[in-house]
Order: structure tokens, then sequence, then C-alpha cells
């Protein structure tokens, strides 16, 4: 299709080169990939793990296991990393274990590594969930407050002080959620000792999903020169058929941006300047251009001098040129009107918990494609890099939610915790700035926003992040009251979870209608900007039927999600931008007299087959796809895939 002139700018790349390393890096989040000047040694697969079950779970601190081979503390299993530890063993005390659980390996590290005291060695924790402790070789390098991402710390000069020695890695992680965590949650001890077991006590959460804890994400070390980049802010806006690039440097540096052929498109060695890029290629969603997820790499070069050495840094990043706009109507990817059709999702799977599985992700991404999905939401925390790096490639839009869910008691609203949250959105912004998927950032989950304290709380929270992001819009996720909702003036975008006929109402189809449209109105009327559904949906275990539908059966799912729909096909005519099914797929919660095995919410079973559901939503979703138009021909029949 020929693509009208543009004038693309580039418009700001920031770039920090770091000369001297330090313990604790505070500084920039990239994701390690291996260069000319880089390389990468993953650490996964088989660790030596050992709960602490002593009664204050502290007995690892107080006779320091980190000292010594964790093996010689006491006993010890095989652990899998990344995976949780929950559903690994036949260990009833440990599928439900509160406290801290120990990790430990020994890693042989290049010769050439040691050798070379110009070269940085970096150890770094993808996610371990919720607070962790590092040491290697007995002493402490780093720890982290909260779980979902990553953290590292340069441990060169360790490993230098004594090189014929293995390199023993250390990692204690504590899972309990406080009133001051993200998620919150509280230790409820129960003393009557005619009803519980002496030092008896449960973790009270707020959330619908099971606190799966562990090492979740994979653990590296990865090398740089001495002098390297250390971060990278890539934000782009076009106008006809240039763009420009901005770029501010400390020392010199060289940003060659190539298409995919590998081709040069613009580059430059200047401390400051501008790249122009001429008829260029715009990152778009899937089902919504016939070109969609186009990247360039951006190949970034340091070179930098001292006294002894010269040094030479290469990191290439992936990006996509693409804006995001929002009126009091419409969201705007391209300044062409763009509608959320999409899935909210959890990282849940069988055995592995949440631990990063690529085969899962994979299949992942095959169902989204065939259901005709062009969006998610990373309900209810971050998710892993290489999901945001497989949705860049594949055009699947992405809001970034933050793990601010479960915020329902007042004292969660304190100092505290909001320096906490602040921190965390801190985190994860450095983290996803720079991914092109990302069009919104989601700073909580269905708080109790109508609480006094809540007003200062988000109004703080969502002015820091749009500071720290000014290129994107902000929302919260809320199932409050419009009118009593004191987070909803500071977002850009109004996001509603609702359960007509199945938390309120249950089984009576009938309201749904009614009390749908009468939300999307006291929403749109009060606060005059464009609303998602952001979750909706009923349980179905597969393979239950009844007609008349009733709840549970796939037949009362079918029937939720067509109502819901009759009434976002009129309402997405004037304000509503999207629509987001809870949820993708069953998945795992406590146990609970209302849930049988976790949550039954799914279009597709915990084992990734479809119900009844996701049928109806593949032909809702193709068919809002094809009434863009700007499909090429074999997207526009679905059952080719």
């Amino acid at each position: 299709m020929p693509v009208p002139a543009r004038l693309g700018v580039f418009r700001v790349l920031c770039l920090f080169a770091v000369f001297e390393a330090v313990c604790l890096l505070d500084t920039g989040m990239l994701f390690p990939r291996e260069s000319s000047s880089r390389e990468v040694k993953e650490l996964n697969g088989r660790w030596d793990f050992r709960a602490d079950k002593s009664p204050n779970r502290n007995q690892g601190f107080e006779k320091a296991w980190y000292k010594s081979r964790l093996a010689e503390t006491g006993p010890v299993i095989d652990m899998p990393v990344p995976a949780s530890y929950n559903d690994i063993t036949q260990d009833p005390t440990l599928r439900d274990f509160i406290g801290w659980v120990w990790y430990e390996r020994e890693v042989v590290v290049p010769a050439r590594w040691i050798a070379d005291e110009g070269t940085r060695v970096v150890l770094r924790v993808g996610s371990a969930h919720y607070y962790s402790v590092v040491w290697v070789n007995g002493v402490k390098v780093t720890e982290h407050n909260g779980g979902h991402l990553p953290f590292e710390a340069e441990i060169g000069s360790l490993i230098r002080k004594d090189p014929t020695q293995p390199c023993r890695i250390t990692i204690a992680v504590n899972n309990t959620l406080t009133l001051d965590t993200l998620p919150p949650g509280n230790i409820q001890h129960m003393d009557d000792h005619t009803k519980y077991p002496d030092g008896f006590f449960v973790q009270n959460i707020y959330f619908d999903f099971f606190n799966y804890a562990g090492i979740h994400r994979s653990v590296l070390l990865y090398t740089t020169p001495k002098a390297y980049v250390d971060d990278i802010t890539v934000v782009t806006d076009f106008l006809d058929n240039t763009v420009n690039l901005k770029s501010s440097f400390f020392t010199t540096l060289k940003a060659t941006l190539m298409d995919k052929n590998g081709r040069c498109v613009a580059s430059s060695s200047e401390p400051s300047g501008v790249l122009k890029v001429v008829d260029v290629n715009l990152w778009w969603p899937y089902l919504m251009h016939e070109n969609p997820a186009y990247l360039y790499s951006m190949e970034v070069r340091l070179m930098a001098t001292d006294s002894r050495s010269t040094y030479e840094d290469v990191y290439t990043l992936p990006v996509g040129i693409r804006t995001v706009n929002v009126t009091s109507t419409q969201f705007l990817i391209n300044n062409k009107p763009f509608y959320f059709h999409g899935v909210n999702k959890h990282e849940d799977s069988d055995i592995r918990g949440k631990g990063f599985d690529w085969p899962l992700i994979v299949k992942d991404f095959n169902l989204l494609k065939w259901l005709g999905a062009n969006s998610f939401r990373t309900s209810h925390y971050p998710y892993a890099e290489e999901i945001l790096q497989m949705c860049d490639r594949h055009g699947i839009v992405v809001i970034d939610e933050c793990p601010g869910v479960g915020i329902k008691d007042i004292r969660s609203f304190g100092n505290s915790s909001l320096t906490h949250h602040l921190a965390v959105m801190d985190e994860l912004v450095r983290r996803d700035k720079n991914h092109a998927s990302v069009v919104m950032w989601s700073v909580a989950n269905e708080p109790a926003a109508e609480m006094p304290p809540a007003d200062f709380y988000f109004k703080t929270l969502i002015k820091h992040t749009k500071a720290l992001d000014p290129s994107r819009p902000v929302t919260f996720i809320t199932d409050s009251n419009y009118a009593r909702d004191r987070g909803a003036p500071y977002v850009d975008v109004i996001c509603v979870n609702s359960y007509f006929s199945w938390y309120h109402d249950p089984g009576h189809l009938e309201v749904i209608p009614i009390q749908l449209k009468t939300q999307f109105e006291n929403w749109y009327g009060k606060y005059q900007k464009p609303i998602i559904q952001s979750e909706y949906g009923a349980d179905a275990v597969a393979g239950f039927h009844s007609d008349p539908p009733v709840m549970f059966s796939e037949e009362y799912q079918k029937a939720v999600l067509q109502s819901y729909h009759n009434v976002l096909d009129q309402k997405r005519k004037q304000y509503v931008i999207g629509e987001l099914i809870w949820n993708f797929a069953d998945f795992m919660t406590v146990q609970g007299i209302t849930r049988v095995v976790g949550n039954k919410k799914g279009i597709f079973t915990r084992e990734r087959q479809p119900k009844a559901a996701a049928f109806i939503l593949k032909e809702r979703y193709w068919r809002l796809a094809n009434e863009t138009g700007r499909l090429p021909v074999w997207t526009k029949y679905p059952c080719s895939f």
C-alpha cells in the first residue's frame, strides 16, 4: 500500500556511559545482549535449595548459611531455576511455605573474564519473588525489594580475589507480603492452642491468584568493558517521511540506525545532533497494517580511553518508531484510531508456577494470533522482558502494569507504601521504556480508591509516572463507584473492571445490558475520558454444559460474553476504546470455597485448550480487525492459521 509522505521525529535518545563500575547498580537496566564486546552466560538449571523452616524463619541468617556451601548447613534438595518452588515437590508444607528459602549454585567463570581486569562481570537476576539477598563467595553483593523486576551487581573484583575457586552464588528469597509491599498482604498469627499448633500463622492476601515464589526468571552472568553503555532512552515521533533523532552523549559514541536488511539508514558520531531517516517504516500493531511490527536496530558504539587502555562497547537495541496519543474519545497509534481487542493474562502454568518457560510463551503467542487479539494487559505485575520483546516482534500492544494489586487496607496508602510504589514505577519504566509494544502504564489494579488517602496517593503516583515517561498515557484499573473514585481525575484513560451477572446479580444475564450501559455513561459523563472495559467474564468448567445456561457452564460463559459485546458494539462508536477478556487461560489461586483448583474464567484451560468462549471471541476479534479495511487479503481468512 502506498504510504503518504510523513516527517518523522526520532525525538530523544539519551545515552549514559559509566566508566568506573560500582557494586550495586542503580542506573541503567538494559537487557543483556551479546555483541562483539559483551558475553552472556546463563545460570539456569539445577540449583541446591533449602527452605528455612525454623520457627522464626531466620536460622539461615543467624547461622550464616551463605558463608559455606549450602549442603554443609543441612539437607538440600534439587530445585530448577527458573521456576516457582511451590509445585515442584510432594511436600505440602513447601507448596504453601512463607518465609526465607535459599538457593545456591557454583559456577565456573571463563578464565578470560577473570584475567582481563578491563572486563566487568555482572550478576543479574531477572526476577525473584519477593525480597532477595545475594552473596558471592560469602560476600553480600546486593539485595532487592520486590518481585517481577530485575536486579544486578558487579562481581568482578570478588571472583578475581581467588581465581582458582569456583564462583559460589547464594540467593535467599522471602515471599512474605506486608502492608507496605506490592502487592500488599499481612501475616496473621493464630495463638489459640485449642485450635492451632504452636507457631501457626497464615499469609493473608488481597488478590485472586496464587502467591507463587522463588527465582522466576533467568539468572545470568554477563560482561561489558570497563567503559560501557549503561542506559538508552528512545522516544519516537514522526511527521511526513523523515525521522529525526536528537542525542546527548557523555563520551565518544556513534549511533547507527539500521533497517531489517541491515542497511544503515542514519548515523551520528556527534555528542548531540539529529538523525534523519527518509521513508520511515512505522511500527504498527498486529492486524492494523499489512506490515506490522517493523523494527529497526540501533547500534550504539562507545569508545573511551584511560591512561592504560582503550575500551569499546557495542550494544544493539531493537527500535520501533510509533506514536501514541489520547483524545477524549480515541486512542491513537500513529495518528490512527486503535481499538484494544485483547486479553488479560497471568504468568502461570502447571508445575512451573510463574517460572519463565519458552515453550509456553511461544504457544501463547500462537493462540493470541489465532484468536485475533491485538493486545493484552500484564495483569497484575510486570511480565518477563522476553515476553515484551515478543510483543515488539509480533505487534501485540501492551498495557504494562506494576504489582499494585490488592491495595485495600487504608494503612497501605501511607508514606512507606507510596515510597516503595514510586520506586517500583522507577524500575518498571527504566526497564520497559524502549518497547514499542508498551503503549500505556498501569499503576494499580482495583485499589480502594474511594478511601480519602487515595487522592494524594494516586495524584502523586500518576504525576511521578508521567514525569518518568511523558510519551505514554497512564491509567489504573478501577472497580470503584464512578462518583467516589479518587484516582480517576488524574489518569488519561479510564479502565473499568465489571462482572455483571457474576459477582453482582449472579445468574441474571438480563441485567448486563442495563448495568453495563449505565456504567459507561456514568464514567464518561463525569470524566470525559476514553474507556476500556479492562475486565469482564465468567467462570466456566471445561466440559460442563447446560441449557438453559447456568453459572459455571460453558454456555453461561458464552452468554455473558455475547451480552457484553452487544453493548460494547454500541459504545465503541462513541468513547469505548477497548475490551480485554478476563482471562486468557485458567490460573491457580489459593484454596478456598469459591475456587475449585483455581480461577476458571479463562477462555482456554490452564493446559491451553479452547473452551466454547474462545471461538466466540475469535469470531468477534477477527470481525473487529477486518472492519478497519487495512489488512492484507490473507489475514481476512483466519481459518488459514
